[in-house]
């Protein structure tokens, strides 16, 4: 059972820049498409970002220009980097990883970023 790790939040100014991570053991990100999800307070769990086997990103329309998520292959991580950080990002912040051909899915216990002054 792959179970994946998120760290890296933490309490930031606006305007601020943040970079979240997430440990994935065992996962190849040749076979699997990868993710960044947010659930804030009283709100449903949100895509952020993806990013396909190949490579290939995209982004929620509320973070895009402003967050850019990348894969250290070698490193079996995945990250997201965020800057100009808004109260409205306040959240946590999950991984997950979607095997591209079987569908197996694999997720984390997230982590809390809080953007506030």
């Amino acid at each position: 059972q792959v179970q994946l790790v998120e760290s890296g939040g933490d309490l930031v100014q606006p305007g601020g820049s943040l970079r979240v991570s997430c440990l994935a053991p065992g996962i190849s990100f040749s076979m699997y498409a990868m993710a960044w999800y947010r659930q804030a307070p009283g709100r449903q769990r949100e895509l952020v970002a993806r990013i396909t086997s190949q490579g290939v990103s995209n982004y929620a329309d509320s973070v895009k220009g402003r967050f850019t998520i990348s894969r250290d292959t070698a490193k079996t991580t995945l990250f997201l980097h965020m800057n100009n950080l808004k109260p409205v990002d306040t959240a946590d912040y999950y991984c997950n990883a979607r095997h591209i051909i079987t569908f197996k899915y694999y997720g984390g216990q997230g982590t809390q970023v809080t953007v506030s002054s």
